[in-house]
């Protein structure tokens, strides 16, 4: 049969004689031979995909669509509509948050490059990356001086990628349509959703892409998916069109033609140079079995979890310090559980002295052993002076081995049953980084009506009140101020009166003198970006400046300039949402 229908196809391929042309949809009204195409050097195929849904998401057949060009004009486009695709591209609009499709188009690409090089060093903290969000994923034209249309669009995947929600990355692609701008970051959706185990999402990908694929590992990925769905007579036909047109992966048409059916035994090679090339190894494989190393990519580890393909940590032997010390590697990437580790540091065992002087003992024992020993004595001790000593050496021996946040979970666990008034001095900002609770958050906001930024009228940026009636309010409230000789505005009151003033809220001019403000808090570079309308710019640089801290947490100097900044930009929404973490007072 695999004969019969090979031969068939090969007749149909000799008769191709000119290029095929492509449309998202084809028509009974306008038929298209898609039989016609010319073979020539330096082409490659691409592929729209074959699936499509239907308004009830039922996955149905749509035309094949193909089209070859050559190599080097694969992304080549007309200059009008390439700078149409590329210069517009995002999910929010600007009037969304007082920013335009302009934002970016006076900003110096040298700077953008190298506020980009900035961020990227840190992890963001969720303040600094929901104005990242904003920043990159507003519809507006690419800056142009100094930077070129693709190293700005790599900018964006580059972040994405980091900031690794997979959700909005695959929203950003298919509203877009733009997978071909972006092939990095597709495969990176494709390939963690993959690594998950969740074959389903991965391919669905494709059936919301209406664009012809032209990245190779993409369309072999979207041939995979074909076969998935039981498309297989189509994924013959592209697979067999790549042949011709010089693809050549015998590992991978191993696996394929196995998944057709031509195959009864499948080459057992393994390869981890992909995701896809993994997880085809094992499709294939009824009796697949695979031991990582500390080696094996960080994303083959997160599949064979996933997947339940790891070994038992309980089942390794105490003596096995290689294979222990891989799985506390994967466990530092969450690919085995903190409670399995721990579980099996239990097994090691240690004489009355060694854990009389743990402090000294450990450091004459393998890192392994000594984790141990400390985890042991940890549970042994009952003086939360003594406990937190314990817990801070065995943080610090996880730190200094590189593996860190194999220690996270169970850390948070042991601080949260120290009470904070029994914790020490010298332990209280160990205690409050690494028990790390969204306490804040959770509180409820706490009305002083005897401060300015405490008082009710901080409701104004939740939208609670009309200009009209915060005139009255804040003239009422001023007044007591002026009369009280005690009350000293503080920089959290000035921060709110000016973002006030920023929005048009009149205050008196007889209250002028109670406060003064200093044009040298204002960092020049932000002004000056500020001043010539680099909009985008300025923004990155609040991000770079507030990096990974929470805004909360930042002094107040550098929040006044931060709000000063977004002030001066009019951009009220995330203005007002950091305002309202900064000023209230919360229990």
């Amino acid at each position: 049969m695999k004969i019969l229908k090979l031969l068939n196809k090969k007749i149909l391929l000799t008769q191709l004689v000119c290029l095929i042309c492509f449309s998202p949809v084809f028509t009974e009204e306008k038929p298209i031979d898609i039989w016609n195409i010319e073979k020539k050097d330096n082409q490659v195929i691409s592929e729209t995909n074959i699936l499509s849904e239907d308004s009830s998401g039922t996955t149905q057949n749509s035309v094949y669509q193909l089209q070859t060009n050559k190599q080097t004009d694969t992304i080549k486009l007309d200059k009008e509509f390439s700078s149409k695709e590329i210069k517009i591209v995002g999910l929010y609009d600007p009037s969304e948050y007082g920013l335009s499709m302009d934002m970016w188009s006076n900003s110096d690409g040298k700077k953008l490059k190298n506020l980009f090089h900035n961020i990227n060093k840190f992890n963001l903290s969720e303040d600094a990356s929901d104005i990242m969000h904003i920043s990159l994923l507003t519809n507006a034209y690419s800056p142009t001086q100094n930077i070129t249309e693709q190293e700005f669009m790599s900018f964006k995947s580059d972040w994405l990628i980091k900031d690794a929600n997979l959700e909005l990355i695959e929203e950003y692609l298919i509203k877009n349509q733009i997978v071909n701008l972006h092939p990095n970051l597709a495969r990176y959706l494709v390939d963690s959703y993959l690594s998950e185990s969740n074959v389903k999402k991965s391919c669905e990908i494709f059936s919301k892409n209406s664009e012809p694929i032209q990245d190779e590992y993409l369309s072999k990925f979207n041939l995979y998916c074909l076969i998935n769905y039981g498309k297989n007579e189509e994924a013959q036909l592209i697979l067999d069109l790549k042949k011709e047109l010089g693809f050549d992966d015998n590992y991978y048409e191993n696996k394929i033609n196995y998944l057709f059916g031509y195959l009864d035994e499948v080459d057992k090679e393994i390869s981890i140079n992909s995701i896809l090339d993994f997880h085809l190894a094992h499709r294939t494989n009824p009796e697949f079995t695979y031991e990582p190393s500390q080696d094996t990519p960080k994303i083959i580890w997160k599949y064979l979890s996933s997947a339940n393909l790891l070994y038992k940590i309980q089942d390794v032997e105490i003596t096995d310090i290689e294979k222990i010390s891989t799985i506390e590697k994967a466990v530092n990437d969450k690919n085995y559980s903190e409670e399995e580790l721990f579980e099996f540091y239990k097994k090691f065992q240690f004489n009355i002295n060694q854990f009389l002087n743990a402090k000294e003992s450990h450091k004459s024992l393998s890192s392994i052993e000594g984790r141990a020993l400390l985890y042991q004595r940890i549970l042994l001790a009952v003086e939360p002076k003594t406990k937190l000593e314990f817990i801070k050496l065995l943080k610090d021996l996880f730190i200094s081995d590189d593996i860190g946040d194999a220690f996270d979970l169970e850390l948070k666990k042991f601080l949260s049953e120290i009470k904070a008034e029994d914790v020490p001095s010298n332990f209280t900002t160990f205690y409050n980084i690494n028990l790390n609770n969204k306490e804040t958050a959770d509180k409820r906001i706490k009305y002083n009506s005897k401060i300015l930024h405490q008082s009710k009228l901080i409701n104004y940026f939740n939208g609670d009140y009309a200009k009209s009636k915060i005139e009255e309010d804040l003239d009422k409230f001023l007044k007591k101020i002026k009369k009280d000789k005690k009350y000293s505005l503080s920089k959290k009151d000035i921060i709110f009166l000016e973002a006030l003033k920023s929005d048009g809220v009149e205050i008196s001019k007889k209250y002028d003198g109670l406060y003064e403000v200093k044009q040298s808090e204002m960092p020049a570079d932000i002004q000056t970006m500020i001043d010539n309308d680099e909009i985008g710019a300025a923004l990155l640089r609040i991000i770079e400046v507030i990096g990974p801290d929470k805004i909360e947490n930042i002094d107040e100097d550098t929040v006044y300039f931060i709000i000063n900044t977004l002030n001066q930009l009019n951009v009220d929404l995330i203005r007002n949402k950091l305002l309202l973490k900064v000023l209230p007072l919360k229990v």
